[in-house]
């Protein structure tokens, strides 16, 4: 099978999470989507993220259990110790040599993965789709990066199109903070989940 890798912290998960997968979905003719919530992410200094593992994975689940070809994957948030790409992407190779795996990154994450540990072993182990965003590059800049990459690391990097839905997870527990809803930026069942569990209030 085709299988799409949608990793992330998803504190919380929003709509723009869901279509950037749903896009990836249908482009590239995909069986599932995987979402992986990162249970100890290693680019995140905020001490919180570790301690709300388990309400990120409850989110994820409530946000995708109605759409049959998306999945919840816990490997990442199970794990204690810093989780890295290219750990995880060996571990799936291992597991499922029978798939092929499709890696779902933003543009900004393109532009910035020579930063990453073993960048080589992300981009040589699978397909990397990275979501393009008007608002923050150029088709030309994109598509520089993408040819660099290709060529350096002998990759397979394609661009994945989306509709523009300006929404960040931060911008979410800011206006919940202060009092205001996002409705609109989230799964109903999320939304749900976050007033009664109280989630990114000051109680």
């Amino acid at each position: 099978m085709k299988i799409g890798i949608m990793g992330g912290t998803f504190d919380p998960i929003h709509n723009g999470h869901l279509m950037i997968a749903e896009y990836a979905y249908r482009q590239f003719s995909l069986d599932e989507v995987w979402f992986l919530p990162n249970g100890n992410p290693p680019h995140k200094d905020n001490p919180d993220i570790a301690k709300e593992t388990k309400a990120r994975v409850e989110m994820t689940a409530l946000a995708i259990e109605d759409i049959p070809y998306f999945k919840l994957n816990t490997y990442e948030s199970e794990r204690t110790e810093k989780s890295y790409s290219y750990q995880t992407i060996r571990h799936f190779k291992e597991k499922y040599p029978e798939h092929e795996f499709y890696f779902i990154i933003g543009a900004d994450s393109l532009l910035k993965i020579e930063t990453w540990v073993r960048p080589d072993l992300i981009i040589q182990s699978v397909i990397i789709l990275a979501a393009y965003r008007d608002d923050m590059d150029t088709p030309e800049e994109m598509y520089q990066q993408i040819d660099y990459l290709n060529e350096k690391y002998d990759g397979d990097i394609r661009l994945l199109r989306t509709p523009l839905l300006d929404v960040s997870s931060h911008e979410i527990r800011e206006e919940i903070l202060k009092g205001h809803s996002k409705s609109l930026l989230l799964p109903d069942k999320v939304l749900g989940y976050i007033r009664e569990k109280h989630l990114y209030t000051r109680e």
